[in-house]
């Protein structure tokens, strides 16, 4: 998997990149309060280049998947490619992004309170226009 800028904070165990973006945020080296889970209401689900997208799940779906528990990571104002060589599932606490699929035309907007699933073997391109935190998991 090739990646650069703030995708270079990921979780170490999975040895995606060697570099590390002065934009990114580490969530291991933040000492902010956790901020809280905005969802409330049932989102509905879609589609788009592949990438599933919920919005604003309930609570129930984020606490039965463990959300919370999931890694975190966040990232400052910055557009880098990426690779996702497992899927991902995210959600979003805070941010706002347009992805860019490869080969696709497509343009895909997350923001805070998305419950997000790229597929594996995607590659795109992260264009963060709000500061992200996020919690993920690779799977």
């Amino acid at each position: 998997m090739a990646s650069i800028g703030c995708a270079a904070s990921l979780s170490p165990q999975f040895a995606l990149v060697s570099k590390k973006s002065k934009a990114c945020i580490s969530a291991r080296t933040r000492s902010r309060p956790m901020a809280p889970i905005r969802a409330e209401t049932t989102g509905s689900v879609m589609e788009k280049a592949g990438i599933k997208i919920e919005r604003n799940p309930p609570e129930s779906k984020l606490t039965h998947l463990g959300v919370r528990s999931w890694r975190k990571w966040g990232c400052s104002p910055s557009k880098f490619p990426w690779t996702y060589s497992s899927k991902e599932i995210c959600y979003l606490l805070e941010g706002k992004v347009k992805i860019y699929p490869d080969g696709s035309e497509e343009i895909v907007e997350i923001g805070a309170g998305d419950l997000i699933e790229f597929p594996r073997g995607m590659s795109c391109t992260w264009d963060v226009s709000v500061t992200v935190d996020k919690h993920y998991k690779f799977y």
